[in-house]
């Protein structure tokens, strides 16, 4: 008995052990995991979280010099002929398969993960719009936030660019979508 004792007893000091190693290696990585994300953009929060994440939002995009997009905005920019012109972009913060599953018609694709992939295609396209939409999932995925600094930092107008808070979770429950490449023409009607 008393050595399944010791056993049980090394075993839970192991396992202490291994967690806080692991923890303190994320901590120290620089593509370690943020432990406060929601990785499942998907799962809907309460109103009043997804409120104070946009208010949080907003703050933070006033200080890079970047503007947030509000859904009604981004539906009239989606609508205006300017859209249809190239005058105003949206940009797909989100990767390939994300990206392929459904998107804005006619979204620019651009993975902040990997965007000497995009960059060359996506860039000459913002430089000549008047306004840029970049978006991810929603909620509280910052993808969109890090691609719209990537692109102020390669010279687009920061008063140029617009962060889409609601992303594509909120774009799909009475928007059209794409899905497949850039201008496949499988365009999703959602029955309102």
């Amino acid at each position: 008995m008393r050595n399944l004792k010791a056993v049980v007893l090394e075993a839970i000091i192991l396992a202490i052990a291994g967690l806080l190693f692991a923890l303190a290696a994320n901590a120290l990585s620089p593509r370690g995991l943020r432990l406060g994300r929601n990785y499942f953009p998907g799962v809907s929060a309460s109103q009043a979280a997804t409120a104070n994440a946009t208010n949080t939002l907003e703050t933070t995009l006033q200080k890079l010099g970047l503007n947030l997009a509000r859904s009604n905005e981004v539906a009239q920019l989606f609508r205006d002929p300017a859209y249809e012109q190239g005058l105003i972009v949206f940009v797909d913060a989100r990767n390939d398969h994300a990206y392929e599953l459904g998107h804005v018609p006619g979204a620019w694709q651009l993975d902040r993960y990997r965007p000497e992939g995009y960059l060359p295609q996506v860039l000459p396209v913002c430089m000549a719009a008047q306004k840029v939409v970049v978006y991810c999932n929603g909620g509280s995925c910052e993808d969109s936030e890090f691609a719209a600094v990537m692109l102020r930092d390669a010279g687009i107008p920061a008063a140029n660019i617009f962060v889409y808070a609601g992303g594509i979770s909120e774009w799909t429950n009475g928007m059209p979508f794409e899905i497949g490449a850039r201008a496949s023409g499988q365009v999703i009607h959602p029955k309102k």
